[in-house]
């Protein structure tokens, strides 16, 4: 079941959304993987996109990382969405945590690179997991105001985008409340 937990418009009207729902569901043009650098879909919110979009998914991948190589930290790739309602994949790579202090910036390139991805490909909507948080260990708390923060900059930067929609959207309620708090606190809604 898909809930919104918070939904607040930047300055040039486009909309952050943080949803409590499945991934994999999202009524949108792309949702944003987090992946690895080799694009080896086999666990976590990789592994459900793989699962439940079919083979085409990790088979489009595989081309993909044989033809420009691995995807770097901070970067992403596309792919089409298989079996899925949306009708692309980015595929995000965001930063395994270390805590050695250069995670948030490559959380936040990752993220941009997404939202660049989508604009290429004339995307209206997008929707994005808490990238890094899960098997990555990045800390959710940080990873919800780097993500929103790096949404809102995009979106300032890119007022007239063809990307007017982007949600946060995790299935675990812990996740998804994070995000619904910092976006409260970055946009300043009364929700």
């Amino acid at each position: 079941m898909r809930v919104i937990l918070f939904e607040g418009q930047v300055e040039s009207g486009q909309t952050v959304r943080v949803v409590q729902g499945d991934l994999t569901q999202e009524p949108v043009d792309a949702i944003v993987n987090a992946a690895n650098g080799h694009l080896m879909h086999g666990g976590g919110v990789a592994g459900a996109i793989s699962r439940r979009g079919g083979p085409s998914i990790q088979r489009e991948s595989t081309t993909w990382v044989r033809e420009h190589g691995a995807v770097r930290t901070g970067s992403a790739a596309i792919t089409g969405a298989g079996n899925l309602a949306c009708r692309y994949v980015i595929h995000a790579v965001g930063p395994v945590w270390q805590g050695d202090g250069t995670e948030p910036a490559a959380l936040a390139s990752a993220v941009r690179c997404a939202l660049d991805l989508a604009e290429e490909y004339g995307l209206q909507s997008v929707s994005l997991p808490g990238i890094s948080s899960g098997i990555f260990g990045f800390p959710k708390p940080l990873c919800a105001q780097v993500i929103t923060r790096a949404v809102c900059e995009w979106f300032a930067n890119h007022p007239q985008s063809a990307v007017q929609e982007v949600n946060a959207c995790n299935i675990d309620a812990r996740t998804a409340n994070l995000f619904a708090e910092e976006a409260k606190r970055q946009l300043g809604a009364e929700w």
